[in-house]
């Protein structure tokens, strides 16, 4: 039997529970990398975009944007996990562990935790936890997610259900804090905003004010930005055939361009230290336009850190409907609580955020 010229990737009846998958072509993370994102996002946090504050706040230069850094390191596990995906359903656990810095080389590697046929019998859900190790060899991010797989041999046997148990937050003992972050004397000047940790409220709604559109081109270099080389954000002719129809947007970069419009209310929250849950509510497309608002769920004072506070946020991103103009993220349908049909995101993370001195 000869071998295959190309890796076609992995289809659901080709993952094992508990196998280690170590992903191929590291990332150098440059600053070319670094403006690309600002220009296709907007991302205004200071730690990433201005050199002296991020010096001021102990690091030895400006971090790269955790979502970046975070989007670079997904990008390597997709031709092994969900270039013949479905769709991403959900994000857990997800520790942003470690600053990321230009110049840095990141790998990927991944073990699958969990398996689920559907009841369709031709597809199923894929449960797998990553991490990402610099060119030191330390963990700089890690996440879980799961992932639904078409299946290629439809007659391959389904096999044993195993569908782990997730943390629902990140506990604040567990949360990553960079040894080197010293907000002690933070000027608030430099990002237009005075509200400090002690300023939030939990159950605090905050409707972001500004709208962002984002076409078919904008999307699609951002994806290729992040080397994800998933089928279903890239092959027009082979999502005609789907029930879509057209291809889908990254939902990552939809957390991406949400995180951008959130600035606007939370200026000062200057580093992701968890993603806790994620779901992509309903599918965008190109020339989507985006809104979004954020609840302040908790508020947590950081053990042995007088100087940082964290806030437990939830970020609703919403298509071609104002943020003020939802109530809620469900709506009733049939009898039964469904997302509303505009809500594309719907994100449970943990900022850190300087205190008042």
């Amino acid at each position: 039997m000869s071998k295959p010229q190309f890796n076609e990737g992995r289809y659901f009846e080709d993952f094992t529970l508990g196998e280690i998958i170590v992903h191929a072509t590291p990332r150098t993370v440059t600053e070319g990398d670094a403006a690309l994102y600002i220009a296709l996002t907007g991302s205004r946090h200071i730690a990433h975009c201005a050199q002296p504050v991020a010096h001021s706040l102990g690091f030895a230069d400006k971090t790269v944007d955790d979502l970046l850094a975070f989007h670079i390191a997904f990008g390597k596990s997709v031709p092994d996990i969900s270039v013949n995906a479905v769709a991403n359903l959900g994000y857990a656990e997800v520790k942003f562990e470690h600053p990321v810095y230009a110049g840095d080389t990141l790998t990927t590697q991944t073990e699958v935790i969990g398996l689920k046929q559907n009841s369709s019998g031709k597809n199923g859900i894929v449960f797998v936890r990553s991490t990402s190790f610099n060119q030191n060899h330390k963990a700089v991010i890690s996440w879980v997610r799961w992932v639904m797989v078409h299946k290629k041999n439809l007659d391959a046997p389904a096999p044993e259900t195993v569908v782990p148990e997730l943390a629902k937050v990140v506990a604040v003992e567990d949360l990553p804090v960079p040894a080197e972050l010293d907000a002690h004397g933070f000027d608030t000047a430099v990002t237009g905003s005075n509200r400090l940790w002690e300023d939030f409220e939990v159950g605090e709604r905050l409707n972001h004010p500004a709208g962002m559109t984002v076409d078919d081109s904008d999307h699609t270099l951002a994806t290729k930005l992040y080397q994800n080389n998933a089928k279903l954000h890239f092959d027009g002719l082979a999502m005609q055939s789907t029930s879509f129809g057209k291809r889908l947007m990254y939902g990552g970069h939809v957390i991406s361009v949400c995180r951008a419009l959130s600035y606007d209310g939370l200026e000062n929250a200057l580093f992701i230290a968890a993603i806790n849950a994620g779901s992509h509510a309903n599918p965008s497309f190109g020339g989507d336009t985006f809104y979004c608002w954020s609840e302040v769920l908790e508020k947590w004072a950081l053990p042995g850190r007088d100087n940082l506070g964290a806030l437990r946020l939830r970020l609703v991103g919403l298509k071609n409907q104002t943020a003020d103009s939802l109530e809620s993220t469900h709506i009733d349908i049939d009898g039964k609580s469904q997302y509303h049909p505009n809500v594309v995101l719907d994100l449970d993370y943990t900022v850190l955020m300087p205190r008042q001195a």
